[in-house]
């Protein structure tokens, strides 16, 4: 056997062994395993390429530590045992979620606008920093303090953060325009 070629997967940190099964678990929700299968690790690797990296001692202490964090949880219920994230899990994963948010750039520009607008209040002066922290991050173009534009779709995105912050319809507006008056600038910004 070649180790050379698996060298990075045997050096790879436990935490980004964690953080992979972590959001496996994310995207697979809720998981039934067999309580008296003892084929549960094969299968898992057997199901993904992303699993075949790792031993299975790996991926039994990356469970272990999930658990140990308070992440996630093990119920047992006839002969089955459930996997669920707890809900310091969903806030966990919630966060992973927006930090993996992007805005996908189409081959051909639709000629709309999508202006964001939001009027956070004072109390909740983090949720509306760390709100125009992310929109700088997904290229968002600020028109004003308040009012953020982005030539892309960029609806599902938007709801994701306003479900995350727990934002309501009146701190929190998408609208999609055909015009916003001179965009010389905007376009410019966007390459559009």
């Amino acid at each position: 056997m070649n180790f050379k070629k698996y060298k990075y997967y045997f050096k790879k940190p436990r935490a980004e062994i964690t953080k992979d099964i972590f959001s496996w678990l994310m995207l697979a929700g809720a998981i039934s395993i067999a309580a008296t299968s003892p084929f549960f690790i094969t299968n898992l690797l057997k199901s993904s390429k992303r699993w075949r990296k790792y031993s299975k001692r790996k991926i039994w202490d990356g469970f272990y530590n999930l658990r140990r964090q308070g992440l996630i949880e093990f119920q047992k219920n006839n002969h089955q045992i459930y996997i669920t994230l707890t809900e310091k899990g969903k806030v966990k994963a919630g966060w992973l979620q927006i930090d993996s948010l992007e805005i996908k750039k189409p081959k051909r520009w639709d000629k709309k606008w999508r202006i964001v607008i939001f009027d956070i209040s004072q109390l909740k002066k983090l949720y509306r920093e760390s709100f125009r922290g992310k929109l700088k991050e997904l290229d968002f173009y600020p028109l004003q303090k308040s009012v953020w534009i982005h030539p892309f779709n960029c609806q599902a995105e938007i709801g994701l953060l306003k479900d995350f912050f727990g934002l309501s319809e009146r701190e929190l507006r998408l609208i999609v325009a055909e015009s916003i008056g001179n965009d010389k600038e905007v376009r410019k910004f966007f390459k559009v």
